[in-house]
């Protein structure tokens, strides 16, 4: 089976770390987990920033591989404060999905890689 990465310039320093941003598998991409995180290595102390800069970057891989976000199938969140943050990220991810709307799992975590992180999304994309 061919596999191919999907690779935004934005996101090259992904590739760089030997992950791809996404990697097109069959009728389907699967997308690395993005954080609140900017590429620029900075994160924003407010949720609602963190938030909308995880669907960025998940937006970003997606209009790379020719897609957007009706094509997203599965959805797993991964939250630190998760329960203090649900209304404001469902809030937020409602400007991004629509109808059908994706299967969704949200986890509570006890942390990420980087310290201030409060969120990491991860999806998976049909391409047919």
């Amino acid at each position: 089976m061919d596999h191919k990465a999907v690779i935004p310039a934005a996101l090259k320093s992904y590739y760089d770390w030997k992950m791809s941003p996404g990697l097109i598998s069959g009728d389907h991409v699967f997308l690395t987990g993005f954080t609140g995180t900017g590429a620029d290595g900075r994160c924003s102390a407010d949720p609602e920033t963190q938030f909308r800069t995880a669907f960025g970057q998940v937006e970003m891989v997606l209009r790379e591989a020719g897609l957007d976000f009706f094509a997203v199938v599965e959805m797993t969140t991964y939250h630190i404060g998760l329960r203090v943050h649900l209304d404001l990220f469902r809030a937020v991810r409602s400007e991004f999905v629509g109808e059908p709307y994706p299967a969704w799992t949200a986890i509570e975590v006890s942390g990420f890689a980087s310290a201030d992180t409060i969120i990491e999304i991860r999806v998976v994309a049909r391409t047919v």
